[in-house]
């Protein structure tokens, strides 16, 4: 086998002489890479030499390295038993079509233009444990039983309140690459809920459940968003399994949100959002299949790829508008280049107040338009780095977002969070978080933002990675939650990977008084963590069910589980 270090002086020679291709540019390579990859991949080595892993693993020396060999990374068993050693060659294989090339692969996105391929392959020959700047990342290790936020612990009624005025410095401890280890789910493993609660597996074998939605008849929508479709499952009230299971659509480019429109109770639309459109399907209550092709209402979101590709969906209570969530393209706009305070100026008259621009144009934004897509797509809110999870407020028509907040601060920072939306409010990313604490990374940079940054309603432990949110609205049924449930929200944390005591891998329950938030949420669903090092859950989507319970999906054993109340 090749050295790697001249598997990589190798590099330059292949793609100098690919037929047909230009000269492969590291640089161009760099860019793409921070703007596609960079959220997943670290390029950093620890002072000790420790290669720390982000949500994907680190490509410093990749060239050379035989896959699924680093020990700070949980890879997939397709990957593991791949047999290949990273060359030029085999990368560019395996990036032209990661699961054709290893299938079962869990690497989502493929790079189809021979150009960029060259370009990125090139750049990651540029990386050296000499040139790469150091970070201190330390191995995932036992959960500290003083840390408040370890999923050690969780457990149904522990309240929790992030209080801003005690979040530490930036870098007042290491970033970590801590991903969890994904495993079956033990024989001895058993979920907590409060008393009065029962949660009971309802659907198994789906492929990656994400999101879901309720339809006014009660069927449960769930989009499996790898697989490229939405799923529908029909149960009667009360019952612990589906009578139905179906596959609505197919086809899909990585779908998430889910809406039904008008939303009276008698929709006519189905509308589901795909990593950069919008598209909708003609829908009459009970159809367990599609009624034909979708129609494309909103044909782009943003030009750049990569990044977070999860989008949501939701209409305004009045149905005027329909508002659409686009994450940020990277962790914190690395590489981002300046402008002049004119500049400024002219860009935030068009794309709203601390709107990125370059790569993230139209991203770490709620975009609005109407729901026939005619009206020009614009920014809502601005500097929301990436709100996965979106809902209007049943009773006052305020939007709500469940926003994932950035990476690489520490175990503490920044807290992940809910909130109401604002219209032409700005709320941080990447300058500020929090209100005005300015990002180090960041320094300097906009100093006129100061101030007018707002502030979340419900900050939450960092990495906890909270996604989909729903309001408790159940007033009925063989199922349903005591009163004082009603009007709270419930939120799914899929839990952290940047933080050394592993937290989130729950679903909690967000308290509001008079309809107004509180700040304080509280475990509801724990019990998914095995260990410091392996889960057997994440949790991703809620949803209430026409008879009053909560369905929860989790995609790390593909179920979805569902919770009633009986302790009456």
């Amino acid at each position: 086998m090749k050295s790697p270090a001249l598997a990589r002086s190798s590099l330059f020679l292949l793609l100098a002489g690919t037929a047909g291709a230009q000269s492969a540019d590291p640089a161009r390579g760099k860019v793409l890479f921070q703007q596609s990859c960079a959220l997943c991949h670290a390029t950093v080595v620890s002072p000790g030499g420790l290669l720390a892993s982000g949500q994907g693993p680190n490509l410093v020396e990749v060239i050379g390295r035989a896959a699924a060999s680093l020990a700070t990374f949980n890879y997939s068993k397709a990957l593991a038993a791949s047999g290949i050693t990273w060359s030029p060659e085999s990368l560019d294989h395996f990036l032209a079509g990661p699961t054709a090339a290893v299938p079962g692969t869990t690497m989502p996105i493929a790079v189809p233009s021979a150009q960029d391929r060259q370009d990125l392959i090139a750049f990651l020959g540029t990386l050296t444990a000499k040139a790469t700047a150091p970070v201190a990342t330390p191995p995932a290790g036992p959960g500290d039983s003083t840390d408040a936020g370890d999923w050690h612990h969780a457990a149904p009624g522990m309240n929790h309140r992030v209080v801003l005025a005690d979040l530490p410095l930036p870098y007042a401890t290491t970033s970590s690459g801590n991903g969890p280890k994904v495993v079956s789910k033990p024989a001895d493993a058993s979920l907590s809920v409060p008393p009065g609660f029962t949660v009971r597996v309802f659907a198994t074998d789906l492929k990656g459940p994400r999101l879901l939605m309720v339809a006014p008849n009660g069927d449960i929508f769930v989009a499996e968003t790898k697989e490229g479709r939405i799923h529908v499952l029909r149960s009667a009230d009360g019952a612990d399994s589906p009578s139905a299971d179906e596959v609505y659509a197919t086809g899909l480019d990585g779908p998430f949100g889910i809406a039904f429109y008008p939303n009276d109770g008698h929709p006519k639309w189905l509308y589901v959002a795909n990593n950069n459109s919008v598209v909708r399907f003609p829908y009459e209550q009970g159809d367990l299949t599609a009624r034909g092709d979708p129609e494309v209402i909103v044909p782009r979101l943003c030009d750049s790829s990569g990044g977070h590709s999860t989008r949501d969906v939701v209409f305004s209570k009045d149905g005027t508008r329909m508002f659409i969530s686009v994450g940020s393209g990277s962790n914190d706009a690395e590489g981002q280049d300046t402008k002049s305070p004119g500049e400024i100026h002219e860009w935030e008259a068009v794309h709203g107040m601390g709107a990125d621009w370059g790569a993230e144009t139209n991203r770490a934004d709620v975009l609005v338009t109407d729901p026939e897509g005619h009206k020009p797509l614009h920014a809502f809110a601005t500097g929301i780095r990436n709100g996965v999870g979106l809902a209007i407020d049943p009773a006052n028509g305020d939007l709500w977002a469940s926003t994932n907040e950035r990476d690489a601060l520490g175990d503490d920072l920044v807290p992940d969070y809910l909130t109401r939306v604002g219209e032409g409010k700005f709320y941080g990313w990447p300058w500020f978080y929090m209100g005005s604490h300015e990002d180090p990374r960041h320094a300097g940079e906009r100093t006129d933002l100061a101030g007018k940054v707002t502030v979340p309603d419900v900050p939450v432990q960092s990495h906890s990675a909270s996604l989909e949110m729903v309001f408790y609205t159940a007033t009925q049924g063989p199922s349903v939650f005591p009163e004082e449930y009603r009007g709270d929200i419930f939120a799914a944390f899929h839990g952290s990977w940047n933080r050394s005591n592993r937290t989130g891998y729950k679903v909690v329950r967000v308290r509001r008084r008079d309809g107004k938030p509180t700040g304080e949420y509280q475990d509801f669903l724990t019990g998914f963590v095995v260990d410091s090092r392996s889960v057997w859950g994440r949790p991703v989507g809620v949803a209430v069910a026409h008879d009053g319970a909560l369905i929860v999906s989790e995609d790390g054993n593909d179920t979805l589980l569902r919770i009633s109340y009986s302790g009456r």
